[in-house]
C-alpha cells in the first residue's frame, strides 16, 4: 500500500516490520497448537498428543512455546547479523532480518531488495526465508538431541526438493533468454522463486516482465506456500504431498481391487476424517479466492490483477501480477472497496479459511 519508503520515517519502517514479525510468532502458535486441536484443513496431522509421548517435542505446550519463541528470535538474530555483515546498514538489516524470518515481506525500500547490489544479501534473505517457512518445532527437537529432525520430515524435503528444481529450471531458463551470467541468473530466480513459494513478498527486479512461462509459473508457486507450523501461508506442502499419496493408492487400487493399501504421511496415517478436512481445505481455498477475484472484477478491476490479487491475498504472498499489482506496483491505486474485499481475503487465508467460517456458524455459539 506504501510508497516512499526510503524517505519514509524510521519509526513507521520499525512499526511495519514489527507488525509482521509479532504475526509471524503469532501463526505459528495458532498452527502449533489451535489449529490441530480443532481438526481443521488435516492439521490434525501434526497433533503431538495423537503421537506416543516418546515422540513428543516436549511433554508440556508452555515449554514448547518457550522454545519455539527462543529460537523465532535466535534466527532473527542471527539473519539481522548475516544481513549487516553482507552490506546492510544496522537499521536496514534488522527491518530485513524481522520481514524474511516472519516471511511478511516488507521492505525499507520502494525497490525491495534491489536497491542492494551485494550478491550477499540477496542469498542470506533466501536462506532467511527458507528458515522461516520450515515447521519450528522441529527446530526445537533438532536442538533437544533428534539431529535428524529436520532431514527426515517430508514436508522440509518436498519444500527443499521444489525450490531447488525450480531454481534450475527457471534459473537456467532465465540465463539463455538474457545476457546474465549464470550464476547472477540463478541468484536472481532464487531469491524471486523462494520469496514467492514461502510467500514472504521480497522482489528482485520485476519478474513480471521475464516472459509468459515465468508469469505462469510465478502464479502456480504463490499456491504452494512452505510447511505446516511456520509462518509461511498458502494451502502448505504437506496437503499437495498427501493429495499425490491418495492420487496413487487410488490408482493402486483400481489395478489391484482386492488390494489393502496402507496410507501413510511422515509415520501417521491418513484415515478418512484428514482426508475429508485436506479437501474441504482446498475447495474453500479455491472458492474463495474465485469469489473475491469476481467481487473485484465487479468494482472494475481487470481481470489479471483481480485473479492474481485475490490469489496473492488469501495465499498470503504479497505481490500479485500485471502492470497495478505486479512486483513493481503496489495495491494503493485499487478503488477503496478493493482494498476492504482484498483486506479480509488475507484474514481468511492466514486462519485457514475453515476457522473463520466455523465461527460463523450459529451452531457454534449455541454451544
Amino acid at each position: 500500500m506504501l510508497s516512499g519508503l526510503d524517505s519514509m520515517s524510521p519509526g513507521i519502517l520499525m512499526w511495519r516490520s514489527l507488525l509482521h514479525w509479532l504475526g509471524g510468532i503469532g501463526f505459528i502458535g495458532m498452527a502449533v497448537a489451535i489449529l490441530p486441536l480443532l481438526r481443521i484443513g488435516g492439521m490434525r496431522l501434526f497433533q503431538t498428543e495423537s503421537s506416543d509421548r516418546s515422540e513428543k517435542v516436549m511433554p508440556r505446550s508452555h515449554m514448547v512455546a518457550k522454545s519455539i519463541v527462543a529460537v523465532y528470535v535466535g534466527i532473527t538474530a542471527i539473519g539481522g547479523l548475516a544481513f549487516w555483515l553482507a552490506g546492510m546498514s544496522v537499521f536496514d538489516a534488522i527491518n530485513h532480518a524481522m520481514s524474511a524470518i516472519s516471511t511478511g515481506g516488507f521492505s525499507t525500500s520502494d525497490q525491495s531488495l534491489a536497491k542492494w547490489d551485494a550478491p550477499a544479501v540477496h542469498w542470506v534473505a533466501v536462506v532467511v526465508m527458507i528458515l522461516g517457512s520450515v515447521p519450528f518445532t522441529l527446530y526445537v527437537a533438532t536442538l533437544r538431541g533428534n539431529r535428524k529432525a529436520l532431514l527426515k520430515d517430508q514436508q522440509v524435503q518436498g519444500l527443499l526438493g521444489l525450490l531447488v528444481a525450480t531454481w534450475l529450471v527457471l534459473g537456467t531458463w532465465y540465463w539463455a533468454t538474457t545476457n546474465l551470467h549464470w550464476l547472477d541468473a540463478l541468484r536472481h530466480v532464487a531469491l524471486n522463486v523462494t520469496s514467492v513459494v514461502t510467500t514472504t513478498g521480497f522482489a528482485l527486479g520485476d519478474y513480471s516482465l521475464w516472459g509468459n512461462f515465468s508469469l505462469m509459473l510465478f502464479f502456480y508457486l504463490g499456491f504452494i506456500g512452505g510447511c505446516s507450523g511456520s509462518t509461511a501461508g498458502g494451502i502448505k506442502i504437506f496437503r499437495f504431498q498427501v493429495a499425490y499419496i491418495l492420487l496413487k493408492a487410488s490408482l493402486n487400487q483400481l489395478i489391484h481391487p482386492r488390494a489393502v493399501i496402507k496410507q501413510k504421511y511422515n509415520g501417521h496415517r491418513l484415515d478418512e476424517e484428514i482426508v475429508r478436512s485436506i479437501l474441504t481445505f482446498s475447495f474453500f481455498f479455491a472458492i474463495t479466492i474465485c469469489i473475491i477475484a469476481l467481487l473485484l472484477s465487479l468494482l472494475g478491476v481487470d481481470w489479471m490483477t483481480a485473479l492474481t490479487g485475490a490469489a496473492a491475498t488469501v495465499s498470503g504472498v504479497g505481490p500479485g501480477l500485471g502492470e497495478t499489482i505486479g512486483p513493481a506496483g503496489n495495491f494503493s491505486s485499487l478503488p477503496d472497496a478493493a482494498k476492504w474485499i482484498l483486506a479480509g481475503g488475507m484474514l481468511l487465508g492466514r486462519l485457514e479459511i475453515i476457522t473463520v467460517l466455523v465461527l460463523c456458524m450459529p451452531a457454534f455459539w449455541r454451544h
